[in-house]
């Protein structure tokens, strides 16, 4: 295959499909997504099948046990995919809103219009859901799509693929509004990110080196995040009943996701109450802590214990592994996500209203919270029926991307016959 002429003819579709979809009217757009939905449900079975195939092939490959996570199509998540489309259908259409009209001195009226990005390619690594959410958002945010999954799950992909497409033209939408990349030739994902006259905007949603490697050699814009190295700080007025369950959830409800807690803060004044306590917890799951002096000095009859070393405040496991330290108070917790922080998402258990006000204005991140799990940091968990990917950049889109995230906003003027003099 050649690639580079196959690439151009998906980009040339997706240009044709989204000066459609710019002008799809919204009952169009929602029809299409129920449609959609009502397609995944009546093929669960179909996509259960092909899910294992590529499940099959993931282990026989070798493939990390949290990627497994990732590639793996419950029966729940299937379900959560149709509701997604279903409340991302439910959701107001952006498109086309006028907002911030005011009066000029002129007699004209100035204000911005909300508009599609027009083509957005997607790429992104063993989580099929993603197809679904993506191709979701952008029919209903009007824009059209190019989705490169992973190789992992390329016939859970194709699948979808299908669904989504019947979705569109029972809608009487063009098919070629979602797209999926059919190769798994990784030359694919060089030519995707070059070819700024079909593609206006590129979301990753990977692994880190991934995400380098889009960051030099893209030539389209980028909405991203390079890793999740997310904190939670238990400071010294926290209610430890609101601690331990939050701080637990933070880091074992799942291990491989982005918004799960890397690194975790306890002022001091509470450190030797609170941490054999979360050790209990931490240990039915033989998780790893990997902890400073003095924590280290706390937890010293844990089974799993590593001293911390520098490196460990700015890694992401994606595993059983936890970074543990003590700080004096606010302050110092502060200091520290916001030197180490890859600007995710970090939360505070507090009872103190200054302290939780303090951290919520000081904390540099997307998500900041307050006696919450980081797990929370989720596009559908926010009300955005879904997210196309979480951004820590802040141009633009910041945070988990729903609809509003996909779109632009352009100047509209109103006037009755003037002139400038």
């Amino acid at each position: 295959m050649d690639i580079q002429h196959y690439m151009n003819t998906l980009g040339q579709s997706a240009r044709k499909a989204a000066r459609a979809m710019a002008k799809a009217d919204t009952a169009s757009k929602n029809r299409a997504l129920e449609l959609i939905a009502q397609a995944i449900r009546r093929d669960a079975a179909l996509l259960t099948a092909a899910n294992q195939k590529d499940l099959e092939q993931a282990r026989s490959n070798g493939l990390a046990a949290a990627m497994i996570d990732r590639l793996t199509l419950s029966e729940k998540a299937i379900a959560t995919m149709a509701e997604g489309l279903e409340q991302i259908a439910s959701l107001p259409d952006p498109i086309g809103e006028i907002s911030n009209m005011k009066y000029r001195p002129t007699g004209i009226q100035v204000g911005q219009m909300r508009v599609p990005l027009g083509v957005i390619g997607i790429i992104y690594e063993a989580r099929p859901n993603v197809t679904v959410d993506a191709a979701g958002l952008c029919i209903k945010s009007g824009n059209a799509t190019i989705l490169r999954g992973g190789s992992e799950a390329i016939h859970c992909n194709q699948a979808l693929a299908t669904l989504v497409k019947e979705g569109l033209a029972g809608a009487g939408l063009p098919a070629e509004a979602v797209q999926i990349v059919e190769t798994t030739d990784r030359a694919a994902v060089g030519a995707l990110i070059t070819m700024p006259e079909y593609v206006d905007v590129i979301v990753p949603r990977g692994g880190k080196s991934l995400i380098e490697r889009l960051m030099k050699e893209s030539k389209v814009p980028m909405i991203k995040h390079l890793d999740g190295i997310c904190h939670v700080y238990i400071d010294d007025k926290a209610d430890i009943a609101k601690a331990l369950p939050v701080t637990y959830n933070a880091k074992c409800h799942r291990y491989g996701t982005c918004n799960t807690m890397e690194t975790l803060l306890v002022a001091r004044s509470l450190a030797a109450t609170v941490l054999p306590e979360l050790a209990k917890l931490f240990a039915e799951k033989q998780v790893e802590l990997r902890c400073d002096p003095e924590s280290l000095k706390i937890l010293s009859g844990y089974a799993h214990l590593k001293a911390a070393t520098q490196e460990d405040w700015r890694t992401e496991y994606l595993d059983a592994i936890l970074a543990v330290k003590v700080v004096a108070n606010v302050d110092e917790a502060i200091d520290h996500i916001n030197t180490y922080s890859s600007q995710h998402t970090d939360s505070i258990i507090t009872e103190d209203y200054t302290h939780a006000m303090r951290f919520l204005r000081e904390v540099d991140s997307a998500s900041v919270m307050v006696n919450a799990s980081t797990r929370f940091a989720d596009g559908f968990e926010y009300g955005l029926g879904a997210e196309i990917g979480i951004s820590n950049d802040k141009l633009h889109a910041r945070g988990p991307v729903g609809l509003d995230g996909l779109t632009s906003l352009k100047y509209v003027v109103l006037g009755h016959g003037e002139v400038r003099v």
